[in-house]
């Protein structure tokens, strides 16, 4: 307590307000010939136990509040001496006061001391890089972003699942923790808030925010780690440990984060870094309410045993009763006070002891009103084919999982896709092997529908708000007022789609009635209530003399391989790699510019971001000249399976972002189909 008795006694007898005391100024000499720096440090130790001393309120300054800090290495006997974070603080408080780079944090250049061999040779120390630090049981892995990015490290907290009480390292067991250690990042970030600095002057912690889809992410995953083996010396010395005890790698949760370092204020770099960071880790640990991950794994479960229960039966979806589907405005919150979902009679079953509606597979209408909520059903099916949280309101909406939303896309990229079935013949093109830059809406809704059944969809989600109307419909006047008509309308191939490819399709149809005589199941949706109005709607076509008639069945099945000229990073002549993701739907690699705003089911920046980098390493690690893309994907997919998400990142593309969501392997596919550069031969 040596420097806390120099300041009381440099006081005044008359002394009111202590301020020497709780500042704790005190000069630091780093190993250089650098001038010593002014730090601010209000603990005090006396050995290896710490009394931090704050001021209790700012009428109490003469009776302040003092926490006394005792390592548990000193309550066990181990480790005597140790510092949480000790060797990132040396590296900090030897830093240049106005660094940018913090180029000994990220290197974290570290002299090994070894203990004799078993003969008594004496081991010369050596000199290695290690950027991890160790708080008690946590470590905490410090990277640099990218090179643009000094100041604002990736840091990786990595937890002992001993701690946590954990054996379970499913995806769902990730994602609930993230979300759990959320509130401990609000609050850091809310302690440090100043509107009147940004956040390169303030300093700021940055935790993914995920929306409520339950996704394999880089932020929160399980990992097989090391143990801590050596004991901190002064300084960057360390020893390693000779105590004779096994330290085999362990199983940690990983939760990814960046931080902001406070421009040119180490101290305050210090306190985020070296206490708050490891304060907050620590209260996470200590609060974990295993309660609460076992409701979310039951939940999991439960969603588990739908979904295969699903593959096996005769529905294509299933929606609890009382699932909350409308979303507030301009979110994916679930709406306050709004109309619980209640099942129709004749549909309702009950699958895991959970009572819903299912909707069979083959062709089904949702029709209604304006605003009647027939739209808001059809994107929580969309949204089921992702697992959700509780909280939600869809968490027991459970869909096919190869669902894809189909629409026209204007001015797409189509290439050698067989869109025969729908259109006969095009001026100056050929149907059976489809190639053109800017896709009609026709054209392109064909090409969606085709790639999709080739990619191995199994289930059709279709708006007609989405739509090209001549595409979807052509009714009965129609049909004899124009004799040559090239397109063959979704009306007359939907059946065949189902009976022949056992392809379903659940559309919202509210203008036309020329889906009513084809469809297996009508609902009606009034005031986001739904009925069955099946045994109506085909009393009104027998009415009306509709005859429904269907042209040949047709081939379905395609075969087509890329060929691996411009399916490549770099532009045309550069030796350089370009990867950019726009937040608003494009993706920029190599030469391409890739619009995939129609891709529905892209929920975040993140998944956008994953495909980026999914995509860029089928590109660099491709070594064929003609290129099987499933097989590809696959072996990519399981590679991100054993290895985690993380493994598709480069810190070399400086405006991506830095958290990944994974996307399906559809999305995938279908951001591949929408390349300009790229060919493909039909086989």
């Amino acid at each position: 307590m040596k420097r806390l008795l120099s300041k009381l006694k440099n006081m005044q007898n008359t002394e009111a307000s202590f301020t020497g005391m709780y500042e704790g100024v005190m000069l630091v000499h780093n190993n250089t010939n650098m001038p010593p720096i002014t730090a601010y440090d209000s603990v005090y130790y006396d050995d290896n136990i710490g009394f931090e001393i704050k001021r209790t309120h700012k009428l109490a300054q003469d009776k302040p509040t003092i926490s006394v800090i005792i390592p548990c290495d000193i309550i066990t006997g181990q480790n005597e001496g140790e510092m949480p974070l000790k060797r990132l603080k040396h590296y900090l408080l030897n830093m240049e006061p106005n660094t940018t780079t913090y180029k000994e944090m990220y290197e974290g250049k570290v002299l090994v001391n070894f203990p004799p061999k078993s003969n008594g040779e004496i081991l010369e120390p050596e000199f290695e890089n290690n950027n991890i630090y160790w708080s008690e049981n946590n470590s905490y892995v410090i990277e640099l972003t990218h090179k643009l990015a000094q100041d604002k490290p990736t840091i990786t907290t990595q937890i002992p699942l001993d701690d946590l009480s954990m054996d379970i390292y499913t995806t769902t067991a990730a994602d609930h923790c993230l979300r759990e250690f959320k509130p401990y990042i609000d609050t850091l970030n809310a302690e440090i808030y100043n509107r009147s600095r940004p956040d390169k002057e303030n300093g700021k912690y940055y935790l993914h925010n995920p929306g409520g889809e339950v996704l394999m992410r880089n932020t929160a995953y399980f990992k097989l780690c090391p143990q801590k083996d050596y004991r901190n010396g002064s300084g960057n010395t360390v020893y390693i440990l000779d105590d004779g005890v096994s330290r085999p790698p362990k199983m940690y949760l990983c939760i990814k984060i960046q931080v902001q370092l406070p421009q040119k204020k180490l101290r305050k770099t210090i306190q985020m870094l070296c206490k708050d960071l490891p304060d907050a880790v620590n209260s996470f640990v200590r609060n974990f309410n295993i309660t609460k991950l076992n409701e979310a794994l039951t939940l999991s479960e439960k969603q588990a045993a739908i979904r295969s229960w699903l593959k096996q039966s005769e529905y294509c979806c299933f929606i609890a009763n009382g699932s909350i589907l409308p979303r507030s405005k301009g979110s994916e919150l679930p709406m306050e006070n709004a109309i619980p979902f209640k099942s129709t009679p004749e549909d309702e079953i009950e699958v895991c002891g959970i009572k819903g509606m299912g909707i069979k597979r083959g062709v089904t209408v949702i029709t209604g009103g304006g605003y009647s909520g027939k739209s808001t059903l059809l994107n929580a099916i969309s949204a089921g084919i992702y697992n959700h949280i509780a909280g939600d309101g869809r968490k027991l909406v459970i869909t096919d999982e190869t669902a894809v939303s189909i629409s026209a896309e204007d001015g797409r990229s189509v290439k050698n896709v067989n869109i025969s079935p729908f259109i006969k013949w095009i001026p100056g093109g050929d149907t059976f092997d489809f190639s053109t830059e800017h896709a009609s809406g026709s054209t392109s809704q064909a090409a969606n529908i085709m790639e999709a059944i080739n990619f191995g969809s199994k289930l059709f989600l279709i708006d007609e708000d989405r739509s090209a109307t001549n595409f979807m419909i052509r009714d009965r006047m129609m049909k004899q007022l124009i004799e040559h008509e090239p397109i063959t309308p979704y009306t007359d191939r939907v059946n065949e789609l189902y009976k022949n490819n056992e392809v379903s399709t659940v559309l919202v149809i509210g203008g036309s009635g020329e889906y009513l005589s084809v469809a297996d199941r009508i609902y009606m949706m009034d005031e986001f209530e739904i009925s069955d109005v099946t045994g109506n709607a085909k009393k009104i076509c027998d009415n009306a003399g509709i005859i429904t008639s269907y042209p040949e069945p047709v081939e379905w099945h395609m075969n087509r391989i890329l060929l691996s000229d411009s399916f490549t990073s770099y532009p045309e002549g550069n030796g350089t790699e370009r990867l950019e993701v726009s937040d608003m739907g494009f993706i920029l690699i190599g030469d391409e510019r890739i619009d995939i705003r129609n891709l529905h089911h892209i929920k975040s920046t993140a998944q956008l971001t994953a495909l980026g980098f999914i995509l860029r390493k089928l590109e660099v690690t491709n070594n064929e000249n003609i290129i099987d893309l499933e097989k590809l994907i696959d072996f990519l997919y399981d590679e991100i399976e054993r290895e985690g998400l993380d493994c598709v990142f480069s810190s070399f593309f400086t405006t991506c972002e830095r958290f990944l969501d994974l996307p399906r392997k559809y999305e995938l596919l279908a951001v591949i189909s929408r390349m300009r550069k790229i060919a493909f031969i039909r086989l």
